[in-house]
C-alpha cells in the first residue's frame, strides 16, 4: 500500500492556499526596491537608491517567544506578527540603521491557511509601520513536532547604516540625560513568567475585564509591540544620539548597559513617570523585588535614548512630534550598571 505524503499529514494544497492568501498582505510592503515577486526562492532588494558613503548592513533575528500561548488560546492571530517585526526592527534601529527588508519563519504541526495568513496580515502591518519590505519567508508544515493549532514564528530583518553615523555609545559620557519612550505593554518579554501570574488555559477568565488592570487580561496582554522605527529615525536627523538601548529580555538592568562605555553608568529615576498597572500587579502577584522586576521587563518604557543635556528639548520634541509619549528617566553618572532610584 503506497503512503502519500498527505498520508503523513503534510498537505501542499494548504501551503498553496496560504500562499495565495498572503499574497495581498505581502505585496502592501513593496516598494521602489523590491525586485521580482512571491514565489521566487530568494528575494532580491536593491540598495541603488541609499546615497552612503561607507553603507553597512546590520541585521537581526528574533522571535516572540511564548506569548504566541495567548495567541492560541484568545484565537486572535492578526497582531503577533506586529510582535515579530517589532523585536528585529527595534534592535536594529538602535544602531542608527533603517530596516530594508524583514524575513519570516512560520512553523506548525497542521498548516490552516487562514490563520497564517492573518499572521502575515499582521507581519506586513509591522513592516509598514517599520518602513521596510517582506520579501520572503518559510512555511514549515510538521506533523508530530507541534500540537495541532500551534506554531512557532521568528523572523530576521536587514538594515543599513552610513558607518560613520553607527551609534554605539561609546562617546556617552557622565551628565548626559536618559530619555525614555513609553512602551505599549508588555511588549514580547517574560511571557514565561506572565504565564504563571496570569494562566494560559482559561479563556474566560483571561477576557474578563479586570480592575486592576482597568482592561482584560486578554487585552493587555496581546496587545502588539510598538515598533520606535519612524521616531528614531527623524531623531537621529535632527539630534546628536548618543546611545539607544531596545528593552527587551532583561529589561532594564541588562540592556542598558550594553551602551554604555566602561567607568559610566546609568541612574534611572524609577518615579519619573507611572509605571503601568500591568507590571504592578505582577510584580505583586509574583512577590519579587524591585530588582528582579526590571531586570525581566520593560516596565513601561520600551526605548531608552541617550543625549548630549543641550540636546534634550530638541530630543523631545521630535521625539512627541513623531507621536511617542517621552519622559526624562534619568541621568548617565560615573560607576557602572544600571542605579535604580
Amino acid at each position: 500500500m503506497a503512503i502519500s505524503y498527505k498520508d503523513s499529514g503534510v498537505d501542499v494544497t494548504r501551503g498553496y492556499k496560504a500562499v495565495e492568501l498572503m499574497k495581498k498582505h505581502v505585496k502592501s510592503t513593496y516598494n521602489e526596491n523590491v525586485i521580482g515577486d512571491l514565489g521566487s526562492f530568494g528575494g532580491f532588494f536593491s540598495i541603488a537608491n541609499e546615497k552612503m558613503e561607507e553603507p553597512v548592513l546590520v541585521a537581526g533575528t528574533d522571535g516572540v517567544g511564548t506569548k504566541l500561548k495567548y495567541a492560541f488560546l484568545l484565537e486572535k492571530h492578526d497582531t503577533i506578527g506586529i510582535d515579530a517585526v517589532a523585536m528585529c526592527v527595534n534592535d536594529i534601529v538602535c544602531q542608527g540603521a533603517k530596516p530594508l527588508f524583514f524575513l519570516d519563519y512560520y512553523a506548525c504541526g497542521r498548516l490552516y491557511p487562514e490563520a497564517e495568513s492573518e499572521v502575515v496580515k499582521g507581519i506586513a502591518e509591522g513592516c509598514r509601520q517599520a518602513g521596510c519590505a517582506l520579501i520572503g519567508g518559510e512555511t514549515a508544515e510538521m506533523p508530530g513536532f507541534y500540537p495541532d493549532g500551534e506554531y512557532d514564528l521568528a523572523g530576521f530583518a536587514v538594515g543599513i547604516v552610513d558607518k560613520k553615523k553607527v551609534i554605539n555609545g561609546k562617546n556617552i559620557v557622565p551628565g548626559d540625560v536618559i530619555i525614555g519612550l513609553k512602551s505599549t505593554g508588555v511588549h514580547s518579554n517574560g511571557y514565561s513568567l506572565v504565564r504563571k501570574l496570569f494562566g494560559d488555559s482559561d479563556k474566560a477568565a483571561l477576557e474578563a475585564y479586570d480592575e486592576q488592570l482597568g482592561a482584560s487580561a486578554a487585552e493587555v496582554l496581546l496587545k502588539p509591540t510598538k515598533i520606535y522605527v519612524k521616531s528614531i529615525l527623524s531623531l537621529i536627523e535632527k539630534v546628536n544620539v548618543k546611545g539607544i538601548a531596545h528593552i527587551t529580555g532583561g529589561g532594564f538592568i541588562e540592556n542598558v548597559p550594553r551602551i554604555l562605555p566602561e567607568g559610566v553608568a546609568a541612574e534611572i529615576e524609577k518615579n519619573s513617570y507611572e509605571v503601568p498597572a500591568v507590571f504592578k500587579v505582577m510584580q505583586e502577584r509574583a512577590g519579587i523585588t524591585d530588582e528582579q522586576i526590571y531586570n525581566t521587563f520593560n516596565m513601561g518604557i520600551g526605548m531608552m535614548v541617550v543625549v548630549d543635556a543641550k540636546d534634550v528639548d530638541k530630543a523631545m520634541e521630535s521625539l512627541r512630534a513623531s507621536g511617542e509619549d517621552v519622559v526624562v528617566i534619568g541621568k548617565t553618572v560615573a560607576g557602572k550598571g544600571v542605579i535604580l532610584k
